[in-house]
């Protein structure tokens, strides 16, 4: 084949320090969605739909050919932290969570997971970040130790 073709979608969750809701104002977050999804697209991964709440987010990407989850996370994280750093005073000591969650998506569960990620705020107002987290590594089959998946 002289072409290297590729269709990866991956649903990205990732949580703030300790689960600390630094994005509790809406209107930061979709100023945050915007940028990384801008951020997604500068790393030839292309966001499909970024949502969250105060204490976590989710990205729906296709996977760029050529970078590994590792790398995208790595950057989305790294920009967005320096990019919320100068959005307030009130932001100065803003961090992610050291881990995350990355867990690969069939084109048929596209759109279900979409609408999902758009209705956050919605289910979050009875279920915690945790509940969700746990909820989505049985669901994806990832096994996992309690004592390592939190900061």
């Amino acid at each position: 084949m002289s072409q290297s073709l590729a269709q990866a979608y991956l649903h990205l969750v990732f949580s703030t320090k300790h689960r600390h809701p630094w994005l509790h104002d809406p209107a930061l977050r979709e100023e945050l969605f915007h940028y990384l999804g801008g951020t997604c697209r500068h790393l030839d991964s292309p966001s499909l739909i970024a949502g969250g709440v105060a204490d976590h987010v989710h990205i729906l990407c296709r996977l760029g050919r050529t970078i590994a989850i590792s790398t995208l996370v790595r950057e989305l994280k790294r920009e967005s932290s320096k990019w919320l750093k100068t959005k307030g005073k009130e932001l100065t000591e803003f961090h992610w969570q050291d881990g995350y969650g990355a867990f690969s998506i069939s084109p048929g569960h596209v759109e279900p997971l979409r609408k999902y990620i758009a209705k956050q705020e919605e289910h979050h107002k009875t279920v915690t970040f945790q509940d969700e987290y746990r909820r989505l590594l049985r669901k994806y089959g990832v096994e996992y130790d309690e004592r390592y998946v939190w900061d």
